[in-house]
């Protein structure tokens, strides 16, 4: 007998999260820097005209407070998690809200709750002051500069600003003086592009325009008055990869002269510039305004948000006028729409800061020892730990601390600073993993020069401090603190 074709029907339940633009949006505001924040707000002001900026003088037409996430609603949208709960039938409940009473009553003038702005008057709160952004002279500007004062015909100028152009942030030129020959305009010589690249060495920073390490350090000693034939030129010239092996007794062999000489020799070569460019690059120093304040007020650490900066948002009153006049259902559609925007940006940016204010919270109460002693005292901490502690889920915690600075009486901090692996320690105890390098880096500082401490060396003595660490572990993290090897730390001296 044939087998019967069936089609069998199922019913299943289940849950799904529905990423609507209004969640992603919220979760990009969690995610975001203060800067990127600032410009996101400024994006909105000028594309939703339902949204503007309260001025600080100006009276709030309703009340301030936007309704906390404690309340039903807040319940209802902001889960445990920290990520906005969705309904099926939040489409029809959107559609159902009177916008007109809602935006009277929703703005994001919260300074004053959660800390806000509380530290106005204190030193701390002044910091933000310190973080402002000056504008670098950068290397080629400064090059240029000392061209057009430069006694140079119109074709070298050419040249030498072609040149410039090709440097590196270090300040190297890679590029072969026949191509430069070539790709000038007016074609010079080969002749006139070195005697350009010639007069360019000389400018300052010293070294720069070399077409390699040892160019540029010859460049430098020239300028300190050491000729070619002076010992740390020799060096630089003949034996670089000796010197940055620092095998002193070999060099000295080599160059038939004793150790002593080749110690002093090290020690005029260590003070040149090996990035001339460096101080000129606008990559090296980072500006950030820190997103929270931490100071001590008595025995207790209070936390509290900067505000400084984000504007204090709220829906238009012309626009509320309007939707409660008689007009196209069109434009009250189109007001009604805005509205939705708005009010939900608003929201977003203060369950952003309520987020942050509770994170850093609890990271004070974990890392109290460290902000009462300093690195050392960095206790270890993951994410789960301030995720339980708060009530919230993991990658709440996460998009809270990346790209966010708090500022501490230890200094400026990322938030994910805070947050460290552990190691075993005496008694089965655990230390963070930040504050055993900092116990290498004091080592490290504290040993003979003549006689570097060997990695190996460095977990023994850890060991006796009850830390329980391997060599090749104390290697990365020597690595990860820029610290070289005890074989190129060795001095002669």
């Amino acid at each position: 007998m044939a087998n019967d074709a069936r089609i069998v029907l199922q019913q299943r339940l289940t849950q799904q999260l529905v990423m609507t633009p209004q969640l992603r949006q919220a979760i990009k505001i969690l995610q975001v820097s203060r800067a990127e924040l600032e410009t996101l707000v400024d994006q909105e002001l000028t594309e939703n005209p339902v949204l503007e900026e309260q001025q600080v003088d100006e009276k709030a037409e309703g009340p301030a407070e936007v309704p906390t996430v404690d309340t039903q609603n807040g319940t209802e949208e902001w889960q445990a998690d920290g990520e906005p709960k969705v309904e099926e039938r939040e489409a029809a409940s959107v559609g159902e809200i009177d916008w007109k009473e809602y935006a009277e009553n929703y703005s994001n003038d919260f300074h004053g709750s959660l800390g806000h702005g509380a530290a106005s008057d204190d030193e701390d709160r002044r910091a933000a002051l310190e973080n402002v952004l000056v504008k670098r002279t950068l290397l080629p500007d400064h090059l240029m500069w000392q061209l057009r004062l430069s006694d140079f015909s119109e074709q070298e100028k050419e040249v030498g600003a072609f040149i410039i152009g090709s440097l590196d942030k270090d300040g190297y030129l890679s590029i072969q003086l026949e191509e430069v020959a070539f790709l000038v305009d007016s074609w010079p010589d080969v002749a006139i592009v070195e005697r350009v690249l010639a007069r360019i060495q000389e400018f300052d920073p010293p070294g720069v325009a070399a077409r390699g390490l040892a160019e540029s350090l010859l460049i430098q000693l020239r300028q300190l008055g050491l000729d070619g034939a002076s010992l740390p030129a020799r060096i630089v010239r003949d034996f670089l990869p000796m010197l940055e092996s620092r095998r002193f007794d070999r060099l000295a062999r080599e160059l038939n002269v004793p150790i002593e000489q080749v110690a002093e020799a090290t020690k005029v070569i260590s003070v040149l510039e090996p990035k001339p460019g460096r101080d000129f690059s606008d990559a090296d120093t980072r500006y950030v305004t820190p997103d929270v304040f931490v100071q001590k007020v008595g025995e207790e650490y209070v936390v509290t948000l900067n505000d400084e900066g984000l504007p204090r948002l709220r829906v238009s009153s012309f626009y509320r006028r309007m939707l409660g006049q008689n007009g196209s259902p069109e434009a009250r559609g189109y007001i009604q729409e805005k509205m939705r925007a708005a009010a939900w940006l608003i929201k977003s940016i203060h369950q952003r800061q309520r987020t942050l204010y509770m994170v850093t919270s609890s990271i004070v109460k974990f890392q109290r020892d460290f902000l009462d002693s300093g690195v050392s005292q960095l206790r270890p901490l993951v994410l789960k730990d301030v995720a339980n502690d708060i009530g919230m889920h993991e990658s709440t915690v996460s998009r809270a601390t990346a790209g966010k600075y708090a500022h501490t009486p230890q200094g400026t901090f990322e938030l994910k600073y805070f947050f460290t692996s552990s190691l075993r320690g005496g008694h089965g105890s655990e230390v963070s993993a930040e504050s055993v390098k900092e116990k290498i880096r004091e080592i490290i500082a504290k040993e003979d020069a003549r006689k570097p401490l060997s990695d190996q060396y460095i977990a023994e003595l850890l060991g006796k401090e009850q830390i329980d660490i391997a060599r090749r572990t104390v290697a990365k993290y020597r690595e990860l603190m820029g610290i070289l090897p005890s074989s190129k730390r060795k001095q002669v001296y």
